[in-house]
């Protein structure tokens, strides 16, 4: 059974850039800005006390119309210690950060799933490009302000029209 979770070490080795986030109730959680992301995951990994070796999620979430409007959660875990981590990185709009796949090689199609379905840009990243959706596919599907439908095209002809203001491309944020 794992000892007791040192999250004020995390909280302690950041001097004030990442916080806790008190309504999570099920695992340690933390929030960082993206600035940080990078720093803090490498501490995690590499730190004894931690050892956090598996990357094994990474969530984004759109709050629209709330500000600021995206999240990724990261799902860290500990083989070794048996710990489980959450991290919050709020995103401003347009959504960027950092890529972590040099860290934890699983980052690599997580990333793209976040890019493909809510349009986040992960600065570095090795192959940057959609997962599910063809590389055409105007929007990104999981933003709340998508569509229920979809957009209409040849594929969908049940779609809302486009707007020209609502004309999304990869090339637009990148």
């Amino acid at each position: 059974m794992p000892g007791q979770f040192p999250l004020e070490k995390i909280i302690d080795n950041f001097s004030g850039q990442v916080s806790t986030d008190p309504t999570v109730t099920d695992m340690p959680c933390v929030v960082v800005p993206p600035a940080v992301l990078v720093a803090l995951c490498l501490f995690l990994r590499d730190d004894d006390a931690f050892k956090f070796n598996f990357m094994a999620d990474i969530c984004g979430v759109d709050f629209y119309p709330s500000l600021p409007r995206y999240q990724l959660v990261y799902h860290l875990y500990s083989i070794d210690l048996g710990w489980r981590l959450r991290i919050k990185c709020p995103l401003d709009d347009p959504p960027k950060a950092p890529t972590i796949t040099h860290i934890w090689t699983t980052a690599n199609w997580h990333e793209r799933e976040a890019f493909d379905m809510f349009g986040i840009v992960f600065e570095g990243h090795p192959d940057l490009r959609r997962i599910y959706m063809w590389q055409e596919f105007e929007g990104w599907p999981m933003r709340r302000n998508y569509p229920l439908r979809g957009y209409k095209d040849k594929y969908n002809p049940f779609g809302e029209e486009k707007a020209s203001s609502q004309k999304h491309t990869i090339g637009d944020i990148l």
